[in-house]
């Protein structure tokens, strides 16, 4: 029986035992606090047109991701009403969910270590910062996940991941999750 109690996710425990102390020899820092960490991680995914179609498309999108996650994802709304797209005001149009804590390091485990090894043709994620230690990437098809049954899925969605730290550069960032064996492309 797994004692939920005591249980400490593996890159938690990672993190702390091996990772926070090779970054402040890495980059020198004289206080722990400076120590680069993860804040949270979004996930979102985006029906588009097959939303406008067909209004149950943006909720098989939130199951599937409050699947992925392991918690409720939240229905995105469109803001503006745009006539050219037949998109009105207020009409679903996907799905997200935003991940703190032990959830965090759980999902970024399974997506290093289960989904990324499923992609077709996988070389590696491109190392795309924004400037200020916040990594985003995407996923062509949201069925690489092992919670998503292929068998019942009516579509496969993309999805948008974005990993925000506390690093101050893109470099300590990168250091970061290349200690968690981030998979970045030459």
């Amino acid at each position: 029986m797994l004692d939920t109690e005591n249980y400490t996710p593996r890159l938690k425990a990672t993190y702390a035992e091996t990772i926070r102390a090779a970054l402040k020899e890495e980059f020198g820092y004289k206080n722990d606090m400076q120590i680069p960490r993860l804040d949270k991680i979004v996930l979102n995914i985006g029906c588009g047109r097959a939303a406008v179609k067909d209004s149950k498309k943006a909720k098989s999108a939130q199951a599937d991701l409050t699947l992925i996650a392991g918690q409720k994802a939240l229905t995105t709304v469109a803001k503006n009403s745009i006539a050219g797209f037949r998109v009105r005001e207020g009409m679903p149009m996907g799905a997200k969910v935003t991940l703190r804590g032990d959830r965090m390091y759980e999902f970024l485990d399974r997506l290093i270590t289960v989904a990324m090894p499923r992609i077709r043709d996988f070389r590696g994620v491109k190392p795309s910062f924004d400037g200020r230690g916040n990594f985003a990437t995407g996923l062509k098809e949201h069925i690489v996940f092992p919670e998503i049954d292929f068998d019942k899925v009516d579509e496969a969605w993309g999805m948008d991941i974005v990993i925000t730290t506390t690093a101050e550069t893109d470099a300590e960032a990168k250091s970061l999750l290349k200690h968690f064996n981030m998979p970045f492309s030459a």
